[in-house]
């Protein structure tokens, strides 16, 4: 399981031009499942997610000392099953290491479910053609396996 995070100042999620999810500061999550993820896995990722120590000290400072939750932001999911794109052969990405759909959707459903328990979540649709917009804030971009 992977969740690749952005920082943000805001970010929201478009399916067939309406507007479903939007959020003002704090993180945009793509979450990629992978055969053999499990609870443990849902479990690590969303305490990491929302303990992660990523923006800057409340007087300004650049240093990371505080997480999602000291800065009351926002948190948007967004499934993205290319997050376990191969591309080791060829120019096509391939697949295969991503979960089934119904494995995927049952631990992004529970993904969503344990950090919405630590921050406020928003999320996007799973499977759903999304037009995902944001404002990255650093940029942060970082990478979260398990």
């Amino acid at each position: 399981m992977k969740v690749l995070l952005q920082r943000v100042r805001q970010a929201s999620v478009d399916i067939a031009g309406q507007r479903v999810a939007s959020t003002g500061s704090g993180l945009l999550a793509y979450l990629g499942v992978e055969p053999g993820d499990g609870p443990a896995e849902v479990e690590w990722l969303a305490r990491k997610t929302a303990g992660l120590r990523i923006f800057p000290d409340k007087d300004g400072l650049k240093n990371m000392h505080r997480n999602v939750i000291d800065v009351s932001g926002e948190v948007l999911v967004v499934s993205q099953f290319t997050l376990a794109a191969d591309t080791s052969r060829g120019m096509r990405p391939g697949f295969t290491h991503a979960a089934a759909p119904e494995q995927a959707e049952s631990l992004y459903e529970a993904f969503v479910t344990r950090l919405n328990q630590l921050i406020p979540v928003k999320t996007g649709q799973f499977g759903a053609d999304m037009q995902v917009s944001s404002i990255n804030d650093g940029p942060v971009t970082i990478l979260l396996e398990r």
